[in-house]
């Protein structure tokens, strides 16, 4: 399950959608359109606390009965989450993460030529910043496992989240390495001083791969086409067109590898500093009434509670946010 977004009249419109296979191809179906409004399908009884509307988890269960559809719903409706909220509840969902990672088997592609050369290219481009990507065949499976299991439109939406790190100056150079121009070039520069050559005919040949790939039925498996540019292509011509190759220089060039090799780096979180047992005593629950429950049973819990302790109904809102520290640190791993 995935949230997508398209901006359409000046705006963004959302929808939730999920990757599916039929037969051996995997398509994309839409389960729920989120409008351009998100945040209204999520609900704030107080503090820091928050849940995702009933209305909204009823009509995608409706649809996708399988799989735990709460959870999905919170991490796809997290970037909408008031920002004050997330900055305190992160380090919850960053212990759960971590938790739920060490006892999951993750999934490895089995090889790198398992996935389209337009889609190794651009996830290559993104994590390392390289120019000449002659050496792409030779990189590890597991930099594309990002991509597995995903369908032609899940890949789009989830490879538009990653270029949202590319800098004005970058996105030119990224169109110039993702589409291979360099190759239709002979001269020696071509894989380092793109600015070099002559621009009229980079915009040819890059006019040329862009329709060479809008008719590369391969690449569009699974998705339905019509006889215009796909819109997920044209967000390129823009990138292409609006802007300019960034100058080049021996320290520029030092200082961006050094930022490229450090893009992954994600800082630590501080940890919570409940433990489970007291998260039960808060809840007014025991260990045994905690064993085999489910993640929706627990919310349920939390949500009665946090309605008749809020600071708004005369509760102390002290005791409001341990309720909601005890809730995030009983979910954990929960179904």
């Amino acid at each position: 399950m995935y949230i997508a977004k398209k901006r359409m009249d000046g705006r963004i419109r959302y929808w939730i959608r999920e990757s599916y296979e039929d037969g051996e191809v995997l398509k994309s179906r839409e389960l729920f359109d989120l409008g351009d409004d998100p945040t209204r399908f999520i609900v704030y009884p107080g503090g820091n606390a928050y849940y995702v509307h009933e209305d909204l988890e009823d009509a995608v269960r409706s649809c996708a009965p399988q799989g735990p559809i709460y959870e999905q719903l919170e991490n796809i409706l997290w970037p909408f989450v008031r920002p004050d909220i997330r900055h305190n509840v992160e380090p919850f969902r960053q212990r759960e993460k971590q938790i739920t990672e060490k006892r999951r088997k993750p999934k490895t592609p089995e090889s790198v030529s398992m996935f389209h050369l337009f889609d190794r290219r651009r996830i290559h481009y993104l994590r390392y910043g390289q120019l000449d990507q002659g050496r792409i065949g030779g990189v590890s499976p597991k930099l594309f496992s990002g991509i597995l299991g995903k369908c032609r439109d899940e890949i789009e939406q989830y490879l538009m989240e990653k270029e949202a790190i590319l800098r004005p100056h970058e996105e030119k150079t990224y169109v110039y390495v993702i589409f291979d121009l360099q190759r239709l070039f002979p001269q020696n520069f071509a894989k380092i001083m793109p600015q070099a050559l002559d621009p009229e005919k980079v915009d040819e040949c890059f006019l040329d791969e862009i329709c060479r790939l809008d008719a590369d039925t391969r690449f569009w498996t699974g998705m339905k086409r019509n006889d215009s540019l796909h819109h997920y292509l044209t967000r390129y011509l823009f990138m292409h067109f609006d802007n300019d190759f960034g100058g080049s220089s021996f320290m520029q060039d030092y200082i961006r590898d050094y930022i490229n090799s450090r893009r992954d780096y994600i800082p630590p979180r501080a940890q919570p500093t409940m433990s489970r047992n007291q998260a039960r005593d808060v809840l007014g629950l025991t260990k045994e009434d905690v064993v085999g429950m489910s993640r929706v049973q627990i919310t349920r819990i939390y949500r009665r509670k946090a309605l008749e302790m809020h600071p708004d109904k005369g509760g102390d809102s002290k005791k409001f946010i341990r309720l909601t520290q005890a809730y995030h640190a009983l979910i954990q791993n929960r179904k």
